[in-house]
């Protein structure tokens, strides 16, 4: 697993292609730069260790994903990133 953070500093836990938010929950599929959600629509790009939400990538989209949740972890946060982007609409 490696770890990502979103532009806010959330942790993001990554295992394989498949990524999850800090309680677990299967946020999305990862394709080479770019983070899917589970209905398939575009979620985020990887900068770094960042995942960014920039409009400029909002048409791409991919098939839809499933994935059980996992079990949380107590990642703290991280400071908050000044790249050009938003926070990806991701939960907690």
């Amino acid at each position: 697993m490696a770890d990502l953070y979103t532009k806010n500093g959330r942790p993001l836990r990554r295992d394989g292609d498949r990524l999850f938010a800090r309680s677990g929950t299967y946020v999305g599929r990862v394709r080479g730069e770019y983070v899917f959600d589970p209905s398939g629509n575009y979620a985020g790009t990887i900068v770094g260790d960042r995942v960014v939400y920039r409009s400029t990538h909002s048409a791409r989209i991919s098939s839809p994903s499933i994935s059980a949740n996992r079990v949380g972890s107590a990642s703290a946060n991280r400071v908050a990133s000044a790249m050009w982007g938003d926070e990806p609409p991701f939960p907690d």
